[in-house]
């Protein structure tokens, strides 16, 4: 075998033991969710496939699994929404209008993103308390979207920066406002950019678990991590083929949204990175 056939052959071994390797997981948490017994690895045990676990997490009023996802979504969809609508304007604003100390303004967004949410998640609950927002959806989105929006803002920035201005200027002596600039030219061709923003936006906001858990109480406001991971203190018992289930309903969503828009997603992230 020549060296170009052995690095080929080196390369996919590679990759396959990188997938097997992140995979594993997965597949394993698939199997406990649909075997009835946890324990078939054990010796002289046998897989007995079932749906029972999953059948139990949807038709379960006591598990709330239903409220921990419709939690879940909500909150990441309007963390996510929430972020694009004030990060368009800002990214605009500092790609296309004439402003003082713009890296600054850039600089000083993403330093404050640096702070650990745990070093303020004290003062955090004490005025979240203070506007009656504890143990709701939106004292969720609030301090999400805080969090999230100066990722979403830079990768906006890099992106409407590789849009030539001469289209700006086209749509100005057309007739055109600066707002229509946005609307009818910027975000059109920024849309993969925008979709990847949206999608970290959403993926960050529905992984998220310390702010989750400090700031819910029950099933109400609490999302899908914190229900899961509080399942066994809450039940008395570790039921792991409900749990496992749980997990990979939970997964779901996510999972499919990025096998789905994949290209696009990749697309988004590196179309600002290269100029032209």
């Amino acid at each position: 075998m020549s060296r170009e056939g052995r690095g080929k052959v080196l390369t996919w071994l590679a990759a396959a033991g990188v997938v097997a390797f992140s995979l594993a997981p997965l597949a394993y948490a698939l199997l406990i969710a649909l075997g009835r017994d946890p324990d078939f690895l054990s010796l002289g045990r046998a897989f007995v496939p079932t749906w029972d676990h999953f059948a139990a997490i949807i038709t379960t009023p006591s598990l709330h699994f239903r409220d921990y996802l419709v939690n879940s979504l909500l909150v990441s969809g309007l963390t996510a929404l929430l972020c694009l609508l004030l990060a368009v304007p800002a990214a605009f604003a500092l790609t296309r209008l004439e402003l003082k100390g713009k890296m600054l303004i850039l600089l000083g967004i993403l330093g404050l993103s640096m702070f650990p949410p745990v070093s303020l998640v004290g003062f955090l609950f004490k005025l979240l308390a203070a506007w009656g927002l504890i143990n709701t959806r939106t004292g969720l989105v609030l301090p999400y979207a805080a969090w999230t929006l100066p990722l979403v803002l830079w990768i906006l920035v890099s992106y409407f920066r590789e849009i030539p201005p001469e289209l700006d200027r086209a749509a100005l002596v057309d007739g055109c406002t600066r707002l229509q600039v946005l609307t009818r030219v910027i975000l059109p061709l920024a849309g993969p950019g925008l979709f990847s923003a949206g999608l970290l936006a959403f993926i960050f906001a529905f992984n998220e678990f310390l702010l989750a858990l400090v700031l819910t109480t029950d099933h109400q406001a609490r999302t899908v991590p914190v229900g899961l991971a509080l399942f066994q203190g809450l039940h008395g018992q570790t039921p792991w083929g409900e749990i496992m289930a749980a997990t990979v309903l939970a997964l779901a969503p996510v999972a499919l949204l990025t096998a789905v828009f994949q290209k696009r997603i990749v697309h988004g992230l590196t179309g600002g990175a290269v100029k032209g």
